[in-house]
């Protein structure tokens, strides 16, 4: 596919550093949360490669460094600026208005700093198409009724961080939002709010920087605002593509980084338990992780077989890699290939994890009729029957856990469009789950799930979003298990043909270059950039090689691994680039988890927003010692005088000799003779 966010995330951070202070050498100072930011895209080597001498955090103590400058990269957050002013004051070697303002008006800091530049870059890139925000306490202030007084805040705070995206992409997009077609929550208006926040925020920033948007030829991009509540049959699902169905049956630790614990050379004699990484710089995990696991173990099979087959030398066997078990075993044999080794282990594992534990839960069964109930559909795309006697059965299966017995029953309840609340106590005893997951159940008409019903309800059943799919001419046992495509599939897919329905997905404004009579209709076939010199309509046709319309997707409330999956997919077959952007990543176990969340007391969910703000380290305010005074000078010998004969006087000043230093200042490295300068760089968030 074409552009990767992480890389031009990338290059924003090491450009800027190499524009400050071009071939001179400096140290660059980073803040707890910009230090984040940098890490997950940039090494230290690619950082230091831009004449570094060295990366600091500003909260750590750090020595004085007077002759050497300093690019401060830095989030706009009072504490930080506190860190900042110290630093100026001390003269040891940006930010929002008000702490621009702040800055700007000390005198001490003016004279002081030689490059003052705003950076939007508060986002996360996680994949070259994946955007997140590690904010997973977003889903509780959007969601949590007492937590009314902390929206306005956040829907501020994710704008700014969705207009990073936007600026960083060059992007000044259409924006249309999710607008539920029977809105029966309070949280139904957040897409139209969120919607305004961040047309505000994009047309501000155009505005102020006539640079913006850079010229391009491509279509003006679009920007889908929706909400969890769009779709809440996908975090509930059993996923069998290889990266869903990993992170919601191992444990996966998700931090900075994602890691899982694997053991490494195993059966040697220094076999080890260590954490790898999964992310983009493991290709096997790229290259597979969109892959239904059946495929995914044949291509790891089939390619290490490939690679006996082409270093025979490297097995004692016949060389026939036909299952996990022999491919592990063959990978003793590859001391010289540690980093594959590692790599092939690593997946081999957690494919080995993931089929046993599909067989032990006996997925397939309960997967068969999770796909029944989110469809509609049962494996002959015909009306299903017979569900309630199904669900029971899988209820009372005891190799059936109790999340996914939880997991069935809301499943159950959003198919039926509510059940009575009777019929909901007796299957939870089926279950038998714990009352408190009665408190998940009811928690799902927070999100605007209709939860209970009465005896006689007349209401017929809510109908999908977007038109069930046709039945495909052939499918496998296998895939019949993965019927179920997430609602920004459709959504995509009707946007690229045209005809996403208006009423759905209203514009946050009237797209003023549309023809009269059809403000915001966007067919991309036909559509003229705002940006480009030559409209569309001047061509016969989209060639295979014209520049695409870019589609930035943002779920609030967090979004999940199979519409992240949906984006790329539709990305490779419209060949254009589908970005998807969320607070956070939702596994069934944490959906679950924070929907039972919603009726906790709000002071014990210890939300970040509301804790004491940080403040600067005191050391940064602490005055230096003072040096040792010098020792007093040996007196001299009169040149008209016989010296005298020394007599046993005073011990010598031993202890201010070994207290002197030859370097004074106290600094590491290069050193430049000319009077320090600072460069201040502000990465705007939250």
């Amino acid at each position: 596919m074409g552009v990767s966010v992480i890389d031009l995330q990338r290059k924003i951070f090491v450009d800027i550093v190499r524009s400050t202070a071009p071939g001179e050498w400096k140290v660059f100072v980073l803040d707890e949360g910009s230090k984040r930011l940098v890490d997950n895209v940039a090494t230290v080597d690619e950082i230091l490669n831009e004449n570094v001498t060295n990366i600091e955090q500003i909260e750590q103590k750090r020595p004085m460094n007077k002759d050497m400058d300093a690019v401060y990269l830095l989030t706009p957050q009072p504490h930080v600026v506190d860190c900042l002013m110290a630093d100026f004051e001390r003269r040891r070697y940006l930010l929002d208005p008000d702490s621009r303002g702040r800055i700007m008006e000390s005198a001490v800091a003016r004279e002081q700093i030689a490059v003052f530049k705003i950076l939007n870059i508060d986002f996360f890139p996680r994949e070259s198409h994946l955007i997140t925000f590690r904010d997973p306490w977003s889903f509780p202030i959007l969601f949590h009724p007492a937590c009314n007084r902390l929206i306005r805040k956040h829907m501020d705070d994710l704008a700014q961080k969705i207009v990073s995206v936007c600026v960083s992409l060059g992007e000044y997009p259409v924006i249309r939002y999710y607008r539920p077609p029977n809105p029966s929550h309070e949280a139904s208006v957040l897409c139209s709010h969120l919607s305004r926040f961040i047309q505000d925020e994009l047309d501000q920033y155009a505005q102020y920087h006539e640079d913006f948007p850079p010229p391009s030829n491509r279509p003006r991009g679009a920007l889908f605002i929706t909400d969890r509540s769009m779709d809440l049959f996908s975090p509930l699902l059993h996923e069998f593509t290889y990266q869903a169905m990993a992170h919601d049956l191992l444990p996966i630790r998700e931090g900075d980084k994602v890691l899982y614990k694997t053991v490494v050379n195993e059966g040697e004699a220094n076999e080890q338990e260590k954490d790898l990484e999964i992310g983009e710089k493991d290709k096997i995990w790229v290259e597979n992780r969109h892959r239904h696991m059946k495929d995914t173990i044949e291509k790891l099979m089939g390619e290490f077989q490939k690679f006996i087959d082409e270093n025979p030398h490297f097995t004692n066997s016949d060389g026939n890699a036909n299952s996990l078990n022999a491919i592990k075993d063959m990978l003793a044999g590859l001391p010289e290939f540690q980093e594959l080794k590692e790599a092939y282990s690593l997946h081999l594992t957690m494919a080995q994890e993931c089929m046993n534990i599909f067989q032990q839960r006996k997925l397939p069964d309960l997967a068969s009729v999770e796909q029944s109930l989110a469809t509609g559909l049962d494996e002959d795309y015909k009306k299903p029957k017979n569900l309630a006697e199904q669900v029971v059965r899988l209820l009372d299966d005891e190799n059936i856990t109790a999340s996914d017995r939880l997991r069935l029953i809301t499943l159950y309840l959003l198919c039926r469009n509510g059940l009575l609340p009777a019929d909901t106590q007796k299957l939870l005893a089926h279950a038998r789950l714990p009352p408190q997951d009665g408190e998940v159940i009811h928690n799902l008409d927070l999100l605007g799930a209709r939860v209970q019903k009465r005896l006689k309800d007349t209401k017929s059943a809510i109908s999908p979003l977007f038109p069930r799919k046709q039945a495909p001419s052939t499918i496998s046992e296998e895939y019949a298990l993965s019927r179920f495509s997430p609602a920004i599939k459709s959504m995509l897919e009707d946007h690229i043909r045209g005809d996403l329905s208006q009423a759905l997905f209203p514009f946050a404004k009237p797209h003023l270059d549309a023809p009269d009579g059809l403000a915001g209709q966007t067919n991309i076939s036909s559509q003229a950039s705002l940006r480009s010199a030559k409209p569309t309509w001047a061509k016969s046709k989209l060639s295979s090689v014209e520049p695409r319309q870019r589609i930035i997707v943002f779920v609030a409330g967090g979004a999940t691994y199979a519409e992240s999956r949906a984006c790329y997919e539709v990305s490779r077959a419209t060949s254009r680039d589908v970005f998807l952007a969320t607070s956070h990543m939702v596994t069934p176990s944490l959906f679950l988890r924070q929907l039972g969340d919603l009726s906790v007391d709000k002071r014990k969910l210890d939300i970040p927003a509301e804790r004491p703000k940080p403040k600067a380290p005191a050391h940064l305010f602490e005055r230096d010692e003072p040096p040792p005074p010098p020792p007093p000078p040996n007196p001299q010998p009169s040149t008209l005088q016989r010296p005298a004969v020394p007599s046993k006087g005073p011990a010598p000043p031993t202890a201010g000799v070994q207290a002197m230093k030859i370097n004074s200042n106290g600094s590491e490295g290069s050193q430049r003779t000319n009077g320090a300068a600072g460069s201040v760089t502000s990465a705007p968030s939250s």
